[in-house]
């Protein structure tokens, strides 16, 4: 793009030299422009090129990412035209990786399978996708507003619910079925359905338990029989553990290529994730809806119910990528694509489908690594340009306009998707999307739309509040209300998630720095006080305060330490969960959980009351003006974080999240 951009601007600059020249110059004749630019030329995709081209880019990839093993597989017209793995699927053995023989783990793809289940059930009139779920369940999901939620609903994402990762994936079997995970606790509905896209893993666990009800199978065993059997998937499952006959096949998994395998990892709400299999057999479900629901003379979907499903836009960000019935968009260079990423702890993994021009492209990586995501990414990207690429049609905004609206989204952001009633919520509170506007009249996010290095990239404005990854495809739009930006996602989010202007009471421009600046002063009188006792010791100083004066300064300390202990508790927990295999440790420790909030209850209210007592105590005696001045910046900390407490449910006394 930054070559077609270039050529564009030299272009007409060369056009208005040609008609003033004339004028300036009494010449008749206007000297010739400058050539516009040639539009790219696709490489025909083709075996013996697309090898070349995987063969140069997955090795150089892997390592650079420090990821051990990868498999890629691209389909085109009906047949397998490239799979291949690349690197390890055991280190230690140096077993290389195996596209008809090396199981990964895809992660959130398996929704697909999900998805396509659904379908299957709609198409035998079993499911309606516009009826009240509850209607299929033996269970409530309770309405919000009065209103209910649909399959329709699931499938794009916009139930409402909150998120839900208590012991989402473990290392050990969560010893619960489909149902007992389901019912154990129904995620709050915070938005209201068909409005907010916020990707649920409840939401597509609740349609695979529908799925259940409705056919009387299992939800392990429906997939095997109606989809896994018709396609010929012989190496997949969502079992948990694995069949025996699958076990050996199973890649490890890793934090990077320098490290121990990791166990094996279970997924407590199996339809969102579970599934095992090898590049071969996901060829195989590319095919079947690259092909109008058929493979062979296999049909799992009749063509009429492939096309709803991967042509029912819901596009609650336009222009930016929408979703359809469970593919998310990911349109490039004018083609229409569908796709689906997914993540455990160690796999990560993206299937694609160029729709219209039949090909297929999967790619899985078992590590972590330092680069997972800029790998799938850039492999797309690299893919679509070099086989489907296409002229840049973007417009251009004035720079004064450009200033304008960049400052305008400029500002902190709340993720739809996350918890919003439980403790984690104040995780949310201090890791808010920050848009920032650049002196250029272009926008950046830090910490989120970043290079691999880190740096955040520059996005400029194509159109009224669209803006174009500078060099890069990505966009960024915003929704504007009142001539206020509101909400903004990015396209590779847009269909899935979005992001919320935090409201001012809430905004990590002033919520953040206060925390910051009110932790300070509490460890301050915290150590303060020690040191002082200390300090008249040795100089067998008397404590200089008596009466009131001394018992509400006593008191006041005794707040700041009940809060510094809370506060240590609950980052000591946040960092536990969110640490290797972090998630299981803190599911045993629910009564942890339940101490901090009640321990943060009497810290806050009584801290408060005990710094406010501090305060009047102090400006009525005779007092220095430091100890004034300190007494009031206690108070102010005790009540920033007494307000941090309420936005952030910690005195709620649930261990659900």
């Amino acid at each position: 793009m930054r070559k077609s951009l270039s050529n564009s601007w030299i272009t007409t600059v060369a056009t208005l030299v040609a008609v003033l020249a004339p004028a300036a110059n009494g010449v008749a004749d206007a000297p010739p422009a400058a050539p516009a630019a040639a539009p790219p030329v696709a490489t025909s995709l083709t075996r013996e090129d697309v090898a070349s081209w995987l063969d140069g880019f997955m090795p150089v990839a892997i390592e650079r990412s420090a990821i051990a093993g990868a498999v890629v597989v691209v389909v085109k017209d009906g047949a397998v035209l490239f799979e291949k793995g690349y690197g390890y699927a055991d280190l230690e053995k140096r077993t290389p990786v195996d596209p008809k023989a090396t199981l990964f783990r895809p992660g959130s793809v398996s929704k697909l399978f999900t998805w396509t289940a659904v379908m299957q059930q709609v198409e035998a009139g079993k499911l309606n996708l516009d009826a009240d779920v509850n209607q299929y369940l033996d269970y409530k999901i309770p309405p919000r507003d009065g209103k209910p939620i649909t399959l329709r609903q699931l499938m794009t994402h916009t139930p409402g619910f909150e998120e839900s990762i208590r012991g989402l994936i473990t290392t050990k079997p969560p010893g619960r079925s489909l149902a007992e995970e389901m019912k154990r606790w129904v995620p709050t509905r915070v938005f209201e359905a068909g409005t907010t896209p916020a990707y649920s893993n409840y939401g597509a666990s609740l349609a695979g338990y529908i799925v259940e009800r409705v056919s009387g199978e299992p939800f392990e065993k429906y997939i095997e029989n109606h989809i896994y059997q018709p396609l010929g998937m012989e190496h997949s499952s969502f079992e948990q553990p694995l069949p025996a006959r699958l076990e050996p096949m199973m890649s490890k998994g890793y934090a990077d290529a320098t490290q121990p395998p990791e166990p094996f990892e279970y997924v407590s709400m199996p339809p969102a994730g579970s599934m095992s299999a090898t590049g071969d057999d996901m060829a195989k479900f590319m095919i079947a809806h690259l092909e109008d629901g058929r493979l062979g003379s296999e049909q799992i979907l009749k063509p009429d119910t492939a096309h709803q499903m991967h042509d029912s836009r819901t596009s609650l960000m336009a222009p930016l990528n929408g979703i359809e019935l469970g593919f998310y968009d990911q349109d490039i260079n004018g083609h229409r694509v569908i796709a689906h990423g997914g993540d455990t702890e160690w796999f990560h993994s993206d299937l694609l489908l160029f729709l219209n021009d039949h090909v297929g492209l999967f790619v899985s990586v078992n590590s972590a690594g330092m680069q997972a995501g800029w790998l799938r990414q850039r492999l797309f990207e690299e893919f679509a340009d070099r086989y489907f690429p296409a002229p840049s049609t973007d417009g251009t905004i004035d720079a004064k306009t450009a200033t304008e609206h960049a400052q305008l989204v400029a500002g902190r952001y709340l993720s739809a998707r996350g918890a919003w009633t439980n403790f984690l919520s104040a995780a949310g509170l201090f890791g808010q999307l920050q848009v920032v506007g650049n002196a250029d009249g272009t926008i950046s996010v830090p910490g989120m739309l970043v290079t691999p290095a880190g740096a955040p990239k520059k996005y400029r404005e194509i159109a009224p509040f669209v803006w174009r990854e500078v060099g890069g495809h990505d966009r960024v739009g915003a929704i504007v209300k009142d001539g206020r930006v509101v909400r903004v996602s990015s396209d590779l989010l847009s269909g899935i998630m979005v992001f919320d202007r935090a409201p001012a009471s809430v905004s990590g421009s002033w919520l953040t720095p206060a925390t910051v600046g009110a932790c300070t002063v509490l460890l301050l009188t915290v150590i303060a006080w020690p040191v002082a006792a200390v300090i008249r010791r040795r100089y067998r100083a008397p404590f200089p305060y008596t009466g009131q004066r001394a018992n509400a300064l006593r008191w006041s300390r005794y707040g700041a330490l009940a809060l510094v202990a809370a506060l240590i508790g609950w980052v000591s927990l946040v960092m536990m969960m969110f640490s290797r295999n972090g998630m299981e440790k803190v599911m045993t420790k629910d009564w942890l959980v339940l101490v901090l909030h009640v321990l943060t209850l009497i810290a806050t209210v009584g801290g408060s009351a005990a710094a406010a007592y501090n305060v009047l105590s102090t400006w009525k005696g005779p007092s220095g003006w430091f100890a004034k001045l300190w007494s009031v910046l206690l108070a102010l900390a005790c009540l920033v974080i007494l307000w941090v407490a309420i936005s952030g449910h910690l005195m709620n006394f649930s261990v659900q999240y």
